[in-house]
């Protein structure tokens, strides 16, 4: 949804726009694609609100070696949150906690992710191309278990193609005319 939102705000009001997603198709780990490669404002606003001040409290109370992983838990945690609550918002349906569970599920992934990268660190390294199968594979099986079940159950992808059908009609039809006009 963010990089159609994008184009429109680039194409009809010369807005440039923080690009939201960098080839996740080519992430090689859990870290790489949620950090680095998938919807990047994400990172940007639960690094500084839940991350780090999580991450602060977790050194003192289980050390630093594990408080990386407790920072992890708790962002996906309300990431998760966070998108039942959006759900809510365009369904006003009950949650069903299954996105919630997407989330709470990569991050203890994530976690175990960031445990076992420590531990054969400089030892072993998978090759490139099997670790990115087998994210990309780990994002689409989860997603198509948990996380797309709800947002087609209740109809959001139609609702979200029809609000972009109506935006597009109403610029094509009401602010291109004047533009047009304005720039003769």
């Amino acid at each position: 949804m963010l990089a159609i939102s994008a184009f429109p705000a680039r194409a009809v009001l010369g807005f440039e726009i923080e690009p939201q997603f960098n080839e996740p198709y080519l992430a090689t780990s859990l870290q790489d694609f949620w950090g680095k490669r998938w919807n990047l404002m994400v990172p940007t606003i639960l690094h500084p609100t839940v991350y780090s001040p999580t991450r602060r409290v977790a050194s003192s109370l289980i050390g630093n070696k594990w408080a990386p992983v407790a920072a992890v838990l708790a962002s996906f945690l309300v990431s998760g949150l966070f998108h039942e609550l959006i759900y809510y918002y365009f369904t006003h349906v009950r949650p069903t906690w299954e996105v919630t569970w997407f989330f709470v599920l990569h991050g203890v992934c994530m976690g175990l992710e960031i445990v076992v990268k420590r531990s054969v660190e400089g030892k072993w390294r998978l090759w490139r191309g099997v670790s990115g199968l087998l994210t990309v594979g780990f994002v689409a099986v989860t997603g198509a278990w948990l996380f797309f079940p709800q947002v087609l159950r209740n109809g959001v992808d139609q609702r979200a193609i029809s609000e972009y059908q109506m935006v597009v009609a109403y610029v094509s039809d009401h602010l291109l005319p004047r533009l047009t006009s304005f720039l003769r």
